[in-house]
């Protein structure tokens, strides 16, 4: 919708609610800008050496500043009341139930993306911290009868089109910043906290998992990838990742 803002793909449902608050700061901040800039040179013209050889240190006199302060305070209210809060609201308050969404884990690790599915159980296998190792990294219990169909990627994070999407978000080590910049998404991973974030995806196509917290010397390569599919193609995809866990 803003793409003139160089702002990247809107590719959610709420995206567009995001954006317009976006564009409402940018214009609140060139009034500003542009206020600021021309009383400054009005100053640098009025109180200029030759007019006013000697410096006047009482200032400007007047109620215009009060007034000006007042309208931008005013702008801010409007902002935080009539716009950010209601987004932040939304989307804090209004999570849609599992039942009618896809359900995932996100576990950020220095430096990677592990991300679990449940299965066609919809039930969270047991994980435990004793069976992490290189190649079970979210430490699932696979004896445990409703791990058996879990499905676990690293960096590979697959969603269907038009339909809610809530991930729990954790980290195993320190701070890390789940980023989805085209479906608007930023939340921290925060060690001994689960977050849940939820989006509904409306546009096809792959892109970037992005860390936006500097979460340690390897930070530049904590890169995952999500693709937002058709509800055939990740049907397909499921299936494919289920019946390659029966392969010994």
């Amino acid at each position: 919708m803003y793409e003139w803002l160089g702002l990247p793909t809107a590719a959610s449902a709420h995206a567009g609610d995001v954006d317009r608050i976006i564009v409402l700061v940018h214009w609140l901040m060139l009034v500003l800008f542009v206020g600021w800039s021309v009383f400054f040179a009005y100053v640098l013209v009025r109180f200029r050496r030759s007019a006013h050889p000697v410096a006047l240190h009482r200032g400007l006199r007047g109620n215009w500043s009060t007034w000006v302060e007042g309208g931008v305070l005013a702008a801010e209210v409007v902002l935080l009341v009539f716009f950010a809060i209601p987004t932040w609201s939304a989307r804090v308050d209004a999570i849609p139930p599992e039942q009618q969404s896809v359900v995932v884990r996100v576990v950020a690790e220095q430096f990677a993306w592990n991300v679990h599915y449940p299965g066609a159980d919809r039930v969270f296998g047991r994980t435990a911290l004793t069976l992490v190792s290189s190649d079970n990294p979210l430490g699932l219990d696979r004896e445990d009868p409703a791990a058996k169909d879990d499905i676990a990627t690293v960096n590979e994070l697959h969603l269907p089109i038009d339909r809610p999407a809530i991930v729990y978000l954790s980290s195993k080590d320190v701070v890390h910043s789940f980023g989805l910049p085209q479906m608007r998404i930023k939340q921290d991973a925060i060690p001994g906290l689960v977050q849940p974030v939820w989006f509904t995806p409306t546009h096809t196509g792959q892109w970037e998992i992005v860390c936006s917290q500097l979460c340690g010397l390897g930070h530049y390569r904590m890169r995952g990838f999500y693709s937002i599919q058709s509800q055939a193609e990740f049907d397909d995809w499921i299936a494919q990742e289920t019946a390659a866990l029966a392969i010994p």
